[in-house]
């Protein structure tokens, strides 16, 4: 059985806690943790959610650079990350089932820590 980490649906939870660091650094200047209503309506529909912020990535990394400071350094690795976490594959438009988004969760939580530990008052 393989690992967790080398799974889709985690590698989908690391993006989207990329997607909205990038997001909350540019509108707040800091990562607001996701609540449970939306980390279900990530999980539900993980492409379309990803579409939304991609739609204004572009002008969220404008944002977020224009702070200056630790929270323009923070959101460049935050959209680099967003880069790398792409996947190079097409991607389903169906909703994960249970295990998946339990796997998606932690992927999420994982990526939410290194934040954590690399911006240190940056990540509520």
């Amino acid at each position: 059985m393989g690992r967790v980490e080398d799974g889709r649906p985690y590698r989908w939870g690391r993006l989207y806690a990329a997607l909205r660091a990038g997001q909350g650094f540019a509108a707040v200047g800091r990562v607001v943790p996701v609540t449970a209503g939306e980390l279900k309506r990530a999980t539900g529909s993980p492409r379309a959610v990803f579409e939304g912020f991609l739609r204004t990535a572009g002008l969220d990394v404008l944002a977020a650079r224009q702070r200056g400071g630790t929270v323009a350094e923070a959101a460049a690795v935050a959209f680099a990350d967003v880069a790398r976490l792409l996947p190079p594959e097409p991607m389903a438009r169906t909703n994960l089932t249970r295990a998946e988004a339990e796997h998606f969760r932690r992927g999420y939580e994982t990526q939410l820590a290194e934040y954590r530990k690399a911006w240190e008052g940056l990540v509520g």
